[in-house]
């Protein structure tokens, strides 16, 4: 392997898929597999959002499934 390169055969060669950074420093992976990440619409304008819409978006959110798969895939992990 020479400077980011994947030899498959004698003729073939292949870019290894670089890795999302907007990606990596949104989505934490737990220790379970799952990802988590910050709910949208947080960090300012918080006196027009009612009690019930605050307490939600202050809190992380989980993603499973389909979605979480290609996530990882994008962040190579």
């Amino acid at each position: 392997m020479r400077c980011g390169l994947v030899i498959f055969s004698r003729y073939r060669i292949m870019h290894k898929q670089k890795t999302n950074k907007g990606i990596k420093k949104r989505f934490k992976v737990t220790a379970t597999g799952k990802l988590r990440y910050k709910h949208a619409s947080g960090s300012h304008l918080m006196c027009s959002k009612n009690a019930k819409k605050r307490k939600r978006i202050a809190g992380a959110a989980i993603m499973t499934g389909v979605y979480a798969k290609m996530i990882k895939a994008i962040a190579g992990k």
